[in-house]
Formats: C-alpha cells, structure tokens, sequence
C-alpha cells in the first residue's frame, strides 16, 4: 500500500470527523449518522494502517480520532453509589449464585482432598519424619508452639492486613489464570489443601487436632469458602475456553471475565472479613466455643447472602455482567 497515497485519499474524512467531533457541537440526525460512519471507515484506515504500512505519526493521530469518536458513539457513564449498591446486593451474590454449581463440587472435593492428606500425614509416621525434624515437629506442635503463636505473633491489624493482601491474591490468581485451561488453579487448591491438610496432620499425630480447629475455623471457614468460590470461578473461566457453548469462544470468555472482574472485587470484601476475624478473633482470649461460633455465624451469613440476595437477583435475570448498554459493541450503532 502507497501510504503517501492512501493518505491523501482519506484525509478530508479524517478531517471532517474530527470537525464533528470538536467540543461542544451538538450534532443533528444526519450529522450523527455521518459521524457513526466515518468512525466506522477511520476505525478500518486505522486498521489497514497498522498491518500494511505503520507510520507512527498517522497510527497516533488515527488512533485519537478513533477512541474519541468511540466514547461519543457509545456514550460514557460515571460510576454512582448506586451502581456499588446493585453490586453489593444484586450483581455479586448473583454471580456467585450462578456459579454454585462449580465451586461446591470444588469445595467438597478439596476438603475431602485436605482430610485424606492430613490422615495420611497422621497415620504414618515416617511421612512425618520426611516433613521435618522430630524436634521441629514437637516445637511445632507443642503447647504454645507455633501453630499457635502463628496468629499472635503480629500486631492484630497488621496481621488481619497482611493475611488479606494474601487471600485476595490467591483468590485473583485463581480468577486470572484460570483461562489457562485450569491446570494453575487446579495447583494453587493443591498448595492449599496440601498446607492444611500438614496441619491436620501433624497436630493429630500430636493429640491436638482439636486447639488445631479451634484455632482454624474461626476465620478458615469464611476464608476458604472465598477461596472455593474463586477457584470454581477460574475453572469455569477455564472451561469456557474448551467449550464455549452456543456463542462464539471470544464472547463467552468475555461474558465470563466480566463477571470474573466483579467477583475478584465482592471477594476481596469477604476476605476482608475473614482477614479481620483472622486477626482479631482467632488469636482473642474468647473461649474456643465463642470464636467458633464467630466463624460459624460468618459463614453462614454469607451463604444466606448468595442463596437469598443471589438467588432472587438471578431468577430476575441478574448475571453478574455489566450492563448491555455498557459493553463495548462489535459495531456501533445509532439510535
């Protein structure tokens, strides 16, 4: 392609769309569907540019002209309170209502999976003996060891911010990298499981599995159920790329990580409580009994939250996705 050529063809139409759209013009019926048109015809100049004959000084200034006709085609709209409160209470727990049927099985699984490994570790004390040092272990598990002083070894706040910064980044890489046909979240629930299922079984072998739990599920139970929920999340992620369903594997996957987006910030919320238990409950002078209860009645607000909120908001219709209105269109179009 001639560019010199090219250029001067095609320049009195860039020109013009760039007339229609200086600042302040009101534009008429006809002046709206030709501006619709030239967006679209620039948008494809634009695009021939940059495979044939990239020129950095036309790309730029195509390129300008391209995304402000763009946001005056498709409209811009500023965030309000009241998109975060349909969040909150419509678009979240919807989304993570929908996708039961992928991070349950993913919980159940994974628990099972802790459970199997921590009776292995239990039972077998060689496991043991190639986990660590028999006075590493006894230190480990002692009274006052650092199972338990792991969670009073910080100042509580900076503890509860540390163990959220942690959670939120496991539970994003689950979401991200689960486009990755699943195998990295499928690792990262290993690694998970793995660590407490040690846990599990190391204390056991000690006689005290029960300062164990009571020391995990005032914050676990929340916590993993964050984790599970983002888990299930990327695997679905995962699995629209093997099979996209009925529409095209570019659509789906952006459907899904739309809805991923949403979930990675609702997510961070519920690790925020579960950091704040974490460093302020669980390493309290309340009775195990009392800290429990805590984490029990954590968790479970949280599922009535998803199947009462959720529920409601996705039989009327709720995905969890942004507005159709908001989403960026393959084509423009002009009312």
């Amino acid at each position: 392609m001639d560019l010199d050529v090219f250029v001067m063809t095609h320049r009195a139409e860039w020109d013009r769309l760039d007339h229609l759209l200086g600042r302040g013009r009101r534009l008429g019926g006809a002046e709206a569907d030709e501006l619709v048109a030239l967006y679209q015809r620039t948008a494809t100049h634009l695009s021939l540019i940059q495979s044939s004959a990239p020129d950095p000084v036309i790309t730029a200034r195509l390129t300008q002209l391209v995304a402000h006709a763009r946001a005056v085609v498709t409209g811009t709209r500023r965030a309000s309170w009241t998109d975060a409160i349909r969040f909150l209470t419509a678009g979240f727990p919807a989304a993570v209502y929908r996708s039961r049927h992928w991070w349950i099985p993913t919980a159940v699984l994974s628990v099972l999976l802790a459970a199997v490994i921590g009776w292995w570790i239990g039972t077998h004390p060689e496991v043991q003996a190639a986990i660590a040092a028999p006075d590493e272990l006894r230190e480990l598990t002692r009274p006052g060891g650092q199972y338990e002083t792991y969670y009073s070894s910080h100042p509580a706040a900076s503890f509860a911010a540390q163990v959220w910064t942690n959670n939120a980044q496991a539970a994003a890489l689950c979401l991200v990298l689960g486009a990755f046909l699943c195998v990295p979240v499928l690792w990262i629930l290993f690694l998970n499981m793995a660590n407490l299922g040690i846990g599990i079984g190391l204390m056991s072998s000690a006689g005290r599995l029960d300062t164990f739990l009571g020391l995990v599920l005032p914050h676990g139970l929340l916590e993993l159920t964050a984790v599970f929920v983002a888990a299930g999340t990327g695997l679905r992620l995962g699995w629209t790329v093997i099979d996209p369903g009925p529409t095209t594997r570019r659509a789906a996957l952006a459907r899904q990580g739309r809805a991923a987006v949403g979930m990675a910030v609702g997510l961070a919320l519920v690790l925020f409580v579960s950091g704040a238990i974490e460093g302020f409950v669980t390493p309290s002078g309340l009775p195990t009994w009392a800290r429990i209860t805590i984490g029990v009645v954590a968790e479970l607000a949280f599922l009535a939250y998803v199947y009462v909120l959720g529920g409601r908001a996705a039989r009327a219709g709720e995905t969890g996705d942004i507005d159709v209105s908001e989403r960026s269109a393959e084509v423009p179009t002009a009312a």
